[in-house]
């Protein structure tokens, strides 16, 4: 805790009052553009890979950046997919993945999970299985035997593409979807190198973050070309 505590304390000190004009904006209220599905991993800080402010992105995290299809049953995803994207109007969903994913490295055994006396966690890694049978049916792997490892950034691309698949069955999202409303996105964030990997506008297959956003690149570029004149 003294970390935490030392850091409360900085933010409290140096970064709040350097700041206080845009939290005195964002206490009457959020106008997020993106909601940003991401891993609960530590190693995972959402601001500081997109380089977002606080108000700027609308925040979903669990193990595996898993989207339930929606149930009867309300969880805390359906229903925060739901009011950001119904409430709060956000224009593009971003399901971000990582690699060295501890939640899939866990789909690709799921009898080792049963066995280590989790059982939450395996009933929730049964989000993946789709992930996991792509996996399966490309390699010719019996349903009975676990994926071997080497298979893992494979499964964690699979495993992005078809949690996107999951939130096109919201009703919410659908909605917005048919009218062109919202924008889906599938990344793949590369810890040890800094590098995102996107989805294809078909949302099939991976392809270079720079190839993806083109275009946003390049008007960003000439942005700040522009203000450094």
């Amino acid at each position: 805790m003294d970390r935490t505590v030392k850091g409360v304390l900085n933010f409290r000190e140096h970064i709040y009052p350097k700041n206080k004009d845009l939290f005195g904006t964002l206490a009457d209220g959020q106008s997020p553009r993106v909601l940003f599905i991401t891993c609960s991993d530590s190693r995972i800080d959402p601001n500081m890979v997109t380089g977002s402010s606080p108000g700027d992105l609308f925040i979903c995290r669990n193990a595996g950046n898993v989207v339930p299809p929606p149930a009867s049953v309300t969880g805390g995803m359906t229903a925060s997919i739901e009011y950001g994207v119904a409430v709060l109007g956000v224009k593009h969903i971003i399901v971000c993945g990582h690699t060295d994913c501890g939640a899939v490295k866990g789909a690709l055994d799921i009898e080792a999970i049963k066995q280590q006396g989790l059982p939450h966690v395996k009933e929730w890694l049964g989000h993946c299985r789709s992930a996991m049978d792509i996996v399966r049916e490309r390699h010719n792997i019996p349903w009975n035997e676990a994926i071997d490892p080497c298979h893992l950034d494979e499964a964690i691309r699979q495993n992005v593409l078809q949690q996107i698949q999951h939130l096109r069955t919201h009703p919410s999202v659908a909605a917005k979807l048919a009218t062109n409303k919202v924008e889906l996105h599938g990344w793949v964030y590369n810890i040890k190198t800094g590098d995102i990997e996107c989805s294809n506008p078909e949302l099939t297959e991976f392809m270079p973050f720079a190839d993806r956003y083109e275009d946003l690149i390049i008007k960003a570029q000439q942005e700040k070309d522009e203000e450094g004149e």
